[in-house]
């Protein structure tokens, strides 16, 4: 590329060094794409003629081919797929091949390539949270009345049932969702025709070009087009949180699955065993989907890194940007896929989780409640109740079962009506709230 200008040929070990084309062969059907486009507004700019223009989308169109069906040979001595692609195009047709960098920029080559890229993937990604998202749709509504404890600080805290705790994660996936449909959003601007830096003086029309491409309008500054990846970043913290949410997920899981819960049950395809201990059967897509998340997170502050020292425009730093892209698309549409088959195959144990949620000291809070409704201050319903639970557990006697009325005057024989699972979930009725209608009403709102 640069043998005008050099005596000497590049060092084995710097091309070593330099290669992009191990990683970035990906970006070949939106390099191919992205040159098609611009060779089209070369031939309106008169830059091509009708034949050189057929010629070299032909070419294009049968690399294309050759490379999807496995027979393309990548060399690392030409750095990157955007030089593969235009040497092997140049050595097919000759010299109308020598003509297509005429106006461009690897700079503003590699920037289309990576918005086209994340805008195919970003499409995928949405595509993939909605099925695990169907996937705890239809285990919630199987499971909307299964009573089971809600915890805070990991300790049993107030009843829910087992849909109102899935379609948390529903929630949180739909604003995954939401944040990479805006970064798509905001990364669909084309920066080709931005140049090195600073355009070019043969100037195409790149609001042509653009459409062609799919792109909803052109980027404004040439400099910023050539160094920002700032969509890239983007993509990658909606990813790391979506991943964050998914570990969440699956310490819930892990957490349930085991012994002392015994909430859920894996099917036998989705759990391990122990080359040693014969009993075991390990939530292994629930560790591996939470030691995962670490990478995902890593890949953000790899790039934030890589990037937050960098002078205008173009350096080779930006080549960095790949490996941690291409790592967390893989990483989270494989946690995506054996999550929602995982997902769709887990059984809930209700007998456990029943036996678990009817833990009267669940509805302390219930009782602090029905003091309210007599006329008690809330600070002194709440220390009755403590001085009721502490009785409860000195005693060893179940809340439910105390003569409330020896604590304190303010309780009557009317209090032991709160100690009623089905009753106090019904009460829970205002929106956002566990009740059994309640999560049935979101299950069908999600489901529309």
């Amino acid at each position: 590329m640069w043998k005008g200008r050099f005596a000497q040929d590049t060092s084995s070990l710097v091309q070593q060094f330099g290669e992009s084309i191990s990683y970035d062969w990906r970006l070949y059907p939106h390099d191919v794409a992205g040159s098609i486009a611009h060779a089209r507004a070369q031939r309106e700019a008169g830059l091509l003629d009708a034949s050189e223009f057929s010629a070299i989308e032909a070419g294009l169109k049968e690399i294309l081919a050759d490379i999807e069906a496995g027979r393309f040979e990548f060399k690392t001595s030409l750095e990157d797929i955007h030089m593969n692609i235009e040497a092997e195009l140049t050595r097919r047709i000759g010299p109308a091949g020598a003509k297509l960098h005429t106006a461009r920029s690897r700079n503003d080559q590699v920037a289309t390539d990576t918005r086209l890229y994340c805008r195919a993937e970003i499409d995928g990604l949405l595509a993939s949270i909605s099925g695990l998202q169907g996937a705890l749709l239809d285990r919630a509504e199987k499971y909307a009345a299964t009573f089971v404890p809600g915890y805070t600080h990991l300790q049993r805290g107030q009843p829910v049932t087992v849909g109102h705790h899935l379609l948390a994660y529903v929630e949180m996936l739909e604003r995954d969702k939401g944040r990479l449909a805006d970064a798509r959003k905001r990364l669909n601007v084309s920066p080709l025709g931005s140049g090195a830096l600073a355009g070019s003086t043969i100037n195409l029309n790149r609001h042509a070009i653009a459409a062609e491409l799919g792109f909803g309008s052109v980027t404004t500054n040439s400099m910023d087009a050539i160094a920002d990846r700032d969509y890239i970043a983007e993509t990658l913290f909606a990813i790391g949180l979506c991943g964050v949410h998914l570990s969440r997920l699956s310490e819930d899981l892990i957490l349930w699955c085991s012994a002392e819960f015994g909430f859920v049950i894996f099917s036998d395809a989705h759990t391990t065993g122990s080359s040693l201990m014969p009993q075991k059967k390990n939530p292994d897509v629930c560790e591996l989907t939470r030691g995962k998340t670490g990478r995902l997170v890593g890949n953000l502050m790899n790039l934030l890194v890589a990037v937050k020292g960098l002078p205008l425009t173009y350096n080779r730093d930006l080549q960095e940007d790949k490996p941690p892209l291409f790592d967390s698309i893989d990483t989270l549409k494989l946690i995506l896929a054996v999550n929602t088959e995982m997902i769709a195959a887990m059984e809930i144990r209700e007998e456990r989780c029943l036996a678990a949620a009817s833990d009267p000291m669940l509805l302390a809070t219930d009782l602090a409640d029905w003091l309210v409704k007599q006329g008690i201050p809330f600070r002194h319903a709440h220390e009755l109740v403590g001085k009721a639970v502490a009785e409860a557990i000195a005693t060893g006697t179940p809340l439910d079962q105390l003569d409330l009325t020896k604590i304190d005057p303010a309780y009557t024989d009317d209090a032991k009506s709160v100690f009623n699972l089905q009753r106090a979930l019904a009460a829970r009725s205002n929106p956002g709230a566990p009740s059994i209608d309640n999560v049935k009403s979101e299950i069908a709102r999600w489901r529309s």
